[in-house]
């Protein structure tokens, strides 16, 4: 351990000293000569497919942008949370004090972005989600360095939860994985279908095996299921569902995620027909979105996911916040100013930040069919809500 001297110094070079430090603190922001972005992301496991398609969506936006964000160099460090908690509260913190990141992003599972959040905040480092939106964020946890560039967790379950009821649905079965995102999942469900809820399951989060649920699901009398089961999760549960025959009696719906590009191509045909909802598909027809889909075909070989869109976009706020902020990177009341602006083309279309910092949007209602080219993809049918906003904005007292 180092031992640091005492050194006395004349008083009239400490008054100095301390001059020099209070013109120092004085002085305006100036450009940062680059951009770092510490994406921390799940990238190996059964949810290493979700992690994947942020950092490939964020690294073309990058791409797109000419190597730099807001016209400045930019440097993205990319590491895999192992989809621990404590493995990625340590990396997060890696990034923040040795490498001195200006933004992070890329968690994929709200439990990981739990616990990563205190050190970001505390640092003062802004936050730009590519997914995880946890109720906590999003009302009386809400912070000024969180913003949210996907959805909060519940959205995408209200917009089934009003497509199931408006389809008729009478008796519901509901399964989620046990773990934060799971429980706001079936919550925002809840809140817009008024049916039955015949069972509601909730299963550890790397579960893959499913007979004991199938059983109960049968035994239940419902005749429609609703599931949220990301990654390899869902396309285990699909393929079972179906192998056991229920799907010959139950209509089976998720959110975007369970009906996602990826899901689609590990299971194949028994996805025809189930509709999922979302604020993105692929056939959204604007001009950003339009290019992001051809390029990221065109770059991986794959047609891009949820996730893909999610970490494209949070990359393009990153550029318009950076640009708008004119680089100065350490005026952090600027960087704010311009992340809540949301000054960039979005491939979703138009969206706005709410008070908390969440986004308000369209969500639609996707059917998973054959395209002209004989694929097995999401087709978008219709418009579930406009311009919906989360039910957590009223409790969070974020400052101006």
């Amino acid at each position: 351990m180092r031992h640091l001297a005492t050194v006395h110094r004349p008083l009239g070079l400490a008054f100095t000293a301390c001059a020099l430090a209070a013109s120092l603190a004085a002085m305006p922001a100036h450009a940062a000569d680059k951009v770092k972005v510490g994406l921390l992301s799940t990238l190996s496991g059964p949810g290493a497919a979700l992690g994947i398609d942020i950092r490939d969506g964020f690294q073309l936006a990058v791409k797109h942008s000419g190597g730099k964000l807001g016209g400045l160099p930019a440097e993205v460090i990319v590491a895999d949370d192992q989809q621990s908690p404590d493995a990625a509260k340590q990396t997060a913190d890696r990034m923040i004090k040795r490498d001195r990141v200006d933004f992070m992003t890329g968690v994929v599972f709200s439990n990981i972005m739990l616990a990563v959040g205190q050190p970001v905040f505390q640092s003062k480092t802004f936050y730009i989600s590519a997914n995880a939106g946890p109720s906590q964020y999003a009302g009386a946890q809400c912070n000024p360095y969180f913003f949210s560039a996907s959805y909060q967790n519940d959205n995408q379950h209200e917009a089934a939860g009003q497509t199931v009821q408006d389809k008729g649905a009478k008796k519901v079965a509901l399964l989620a994985p046990n773990y934060p995102a799971g429980k706001d999942a079936l919550a925002g469900f809840k809140r817009y279908f008024k049916g039955e809820i015949a069972l509601e399951m909730y299963t550890p989060l790397n579960q893959l095996d499913y007979g004991a649920e199938l059983s109960k699901m049968r035994a239940s009398g419902a005749d429609a299921v609703y599931i949220f089961l990301p990654g390899g999760l869902g396309v285990n549960f699909i393929k079972q569902f179906v192998g056991a025959g229920l799907s010959k009696d139950m209509t089976l719906y998720g959110p975007g995620f369970s009906g996602d590009e990826d899901v689609i191509r590990a299971v194949g045909d028994s996805m025809l027909g189930m509709f999922n909802t979302s604020q993105w598909s692929h056939d959204l027809d604007n001009a950003a979105n339009r290019r992001f889909v051809a390029d990221f075909q065109k770059e991986f070989g794959r047609m891009p996911t949820l996730y893909a869109s999610q970490g494209y976009d949070a990359a393009r706020l990153i550029d318009a916040a950076v640009r708008d902020a004119k680089g100065k990177l350490d005026d952090k009341d600027a960087v704010r100013k311009a992340l809540k602006a949301a000054r960039f083309e979005s491939v979703r279309g138009g969206f706005k930040f709410n008070t908390n910092q969440f986004p308000i949007q369209n969500y639609y209602l996707r059917v998973i069919s054959k395209d002209s080219q004989g694929r097995i993809t999401n087709r978008t049918v219709g418009t579930v809500f406009k311009n919906h906003g989360d039910a957590y904005a009223a409790e969070c007292k974020m400052p101006a």
